[in-house]
């Protein structure tokens, strides 16, 4: 039986994973995280990993055996990574060498996680060829993780996406998707950019493409994310037309006016044709994807 082992599982790409391995017999899974298990599920494998921390990395893969090893684990909070250079630097980078190095004696894939901050945003969508050139700290660590994997790796394949939302049991953290429905719900004035353009990505497709990297022993990178190009702004209105909400208390602003530490890419998105192609990937629509985050919520209420 094929062997997987997810890292980052208490996040929400790493509970979807858990949700879509959980249905997949002839996979022995294993997810691991940090702190116990979020998972709703009692028949879920789990155990306990810091990624940071390259004798436990080494212990638990030589222990598991896995044949695929997703790398999920990473600090994704752009603003923190400017404040915390060293804590992105481990979780970002050193990180995925100590798994890369744990693949590897193994011959096992590695999957890894990376994003499109790696981009300045100057003429996205992007392809997988185009050249980076990252703006934050963030996309800074992101980008020398993907270094090292193509200089130093042997059995990988680089999943880059955007913007990913989705609802898991338990979450750790918000995303854009729910934060836009309660604001609105709520009525609060909230402050919309529009000159930031970005294919936002619902989480079960990420966890999906993961799948058929790992099913067709993928290598490479490849862009995973949602089909559907859109400002931030014109995301908050699809929302609110979604949920039948109005926008009056949404007001329409400029990126430059919000202050924020970590330099964001003005228009990124992906184009999607080589995943397609090649993993046979096929991304849900944007309102399909609010679509099953309803049917969620009426399940785990």
């Amino acid at each position: 039986m094929k062997k997987v082992l997810a890292t980052g599982s208490n996040g929400l790409l790493g509970q979807k994973l858990s949700d879509l391995y959980l249905h997949i017999p002839e996979v022995d899974f294993m997810a691991t995280a940090l702190g116990k298990s979020r998972h709703p599920s009692k028949k879920l494998a789990y155990t306990e990993m810091d990624v940071t921390q390259e004798e436990q990395v080494e212990k638990v893969v030589a222990s598991f055996q896995p044949d695929c090893i997703i790398h999920a684990a990473a600090m994704t909070q752009v603003d923190d990574c400017e404040d915390n250079k060293a804590l992105c630097d481990l979780l970002n980078v050193e990180s995925v060498k100590f798994v890369s190095k744990a693949a590897q004696k193994l011959d096992a894939q590695l999957i890894h996680l990376s994003t499109d901050f790696i981009f300045d945003g100057e003429k996205g969508p992007y392809k997988e060829t185009d050249q980076a050139n990252p703006l934050s700290y963030y996309g800074h660590s992101k980008l020398r993780a993907e270094e090292y994997l193509q200089k130093y790796g042997q059995n990988w394949s680089i999943l880059r996406t955007v913007l990913v939302y989705g609802l898991v049991h338990d979450m750790s953290r918000s995303n854009i998707v729910l934060w836009a429905k309660n604001a609105l719900s709520a009525k609060q004035h909230i402050k919309v950019v529009d000159d930031q353009f970005r294919t936002p990505t619902l989480a079960e497709d990420l966890a999906m493409g993961c799948r058929l990297a790992e099913k067709k022993k993928a290598q490479g990178i490849f862009n995973i994310s949602g089909k559907d190009f859109m400002s931030i702004y014109e995301l908050v209105e699809r929302v609110a037309k979604a949920y039948n909400l109005d926008m009056e208390n949404v007001e329409r602003v400029s990126s430059t006016t919000l202050n924020q530490k970590a330099k964001r890419p003005p228009k990124t998105g992906f184009d999607l044709s080589k995943a397609e192609k090649i993993l046979g990937y096929q991304a849900k629509s944007f309102e399909e994807g609010i679509a099953l985050i309803e049917a969620q919520r009426e399940a785990y209420s």
